[in-house]
């Protein structure tokens, strides 16, 4: 473990520790509440950016291997206000289609009444939402890579050349047909047991451990076919 992989942890560390310290804790929720799109912005954008770093060094050594680390911040950062209303959306509509008898409920409040909610919510928006978020980000990837990062240069990318060059076998044979039955449905189930001021908050810190996952996973391959 080198230098940067300790600077890269502590970082993590600081950042978590808003969420725990019961003072800066009490500054988060009163300012998410009052500023949810703000924050969904600066939380998703910070930590997903920390995943994509790690995702980097990972596969290719290095943190800051490659460009357009601010461009995918701000990617990330608009994704994560997309994620403050789809998440209230999904959660308020599958509470409603429980209350009308289209969804399947458990009448006594507990765990096991909660834990059907958040599962019935993470399964509608896994199985309707999340593919065409994946495809939009798979996009956005491309066309950043394809402009090596440059805000001019993205206008010249053309989007056929994007489209052409994502694995699209990879793409729905690991992502879709993989993480959203085995990882994003049951993370999200636990991320809609937690009250909501942290939902989105979880979503990325989940963002972070699935990319390691993967990455590890296309390390060995590579390891195992060289």
């Amino acid at each position: 473990m080198k230098k940067q992989d300790f600077i890269w942890i502590l970082i993590l560390c600081g950042i978590t520790s808003i969420f725990v310290i019961p003072y800066t804790r009490n500054l988060y929720e009163n300012n998410n509440a009052q500023f949810p799109y703000l924050l969904g912005f600066l939380k998703t954008s910070i930590l997903a950016l920390m995943g994509e770093l790690l995702v980097s060094r990972i596969q290719n050594k290095q943190y800051f291997y490659g460009t357009g680390h601010v461009l995918k911040w701000f990617v990330w950062g608009l994704l994560g206000m997309v994620f403050v209303l789809i998440f209230k959306i999904y959660a308020s509509g599958v509470a409603t289609a429980q209350s009308m008898g289209l969804l399947p409920v458990i009448e006594q409040t507990g765990f096991l009444s909660s834990l059907l909610t958040a599962f019935l919510i993470s399964l509608t928006m896994n199985l309707s939402f999340a593919p065409s978020f994946m495809i939009l980000h798979r996009i956005t990837d491309g066309y950043i890579a394809e402009s090596s990062g440059k805000i001019k240069s993205l206008f010249k990318v053309k989007f056929s050349t994007v489209i052409d060059k994502i694995d699209w076998q990879r793409f729905f044979h690991v992502i879709v047909l993989k993480s959203i039955p085995f990882f994003w449905i049951p993370a999200h189930t636990i991320t809609f047991l937690l009250p909501e001021n942290y939902r989105v908050l979880m979503a990325a810190y989940l963002s972070i451990a699935l990319g390691i996952i993967l990455s590890i996973k296309k390390v060995k391959t590579k390891e195992v076919s060289s």
